[in-house]
């Protein structure tokens, strides 16, 4: 199975992107035994259209182009459920054991994604209520997703 991070926006040069970089080649080695071939990052461009909601539509369009058949789509959304790494874990094992192709976390940009995307998904989850930089979600669902895979690896590295 393959994940797949897609987001609105770039990293730049600097320290969130060293930390992105370095949580997904975790994520990556430590996947590899428990079925995960790959994580992939996708940038999507953010829209330059004048209106909130057009932005919104361009961006989730280009999102949702990034689905596989066959695929799980997992939205980050404030309004998302609140789980736990096992939790999250057993999803992603559920998946795998499943045969999905892959699994798709999709992260909008500053204005959100459309109501079709996010009812669509398979699942929203949350990072809290707080509301965070899409720059640090991507980071806390790249650091999550190496959890996950040390949870279904029984490495150590997860200690509730």
């Amino acid at each position: 199975m393959r994940i797949i991070v897609a987001a609105v926006g770039r990293l730049k040069q600097g320290p969130e992107r060293d930390l992105a970089k370095r949580y997904r080649e975790h994520a990556v080695k430590a996947g590899r035994p428990v079925g995960i071939r790959d994580v992939e990052i996708v940038e999507v461009a953010e829209s330059r259209a004048r209106e909130a909601a057009r932005r919104r539509i361009e961006e989730s369009i280009a999102l949702a182009q990034l689905v596989p058949d066959g695929a799980s789509t997992i939205v980050l959304d404030q309004g998302g459920e609140n789980v736990d790494s096992p939790t999250f874990a057993g999803f992603l094992r559920r998946w795998r054991d499943q045969g999905c192709p892959a699994a798709v976390f999709i992260i909008g940009g500053p204005d959100g994604i459309t109501a079709n995307l996010r009812t669509d998904a398979d699942l929203r989850i949350a990072f809290g209520a707080a509301t965070w930089p899409h720059q640090l979600v991507r980071i806390m669902l790249l650091e999550q997703l190496y959890r996950v895979v040390t949870i279904l690896a029984g490495h150590p590295y997860h200690r509730a």
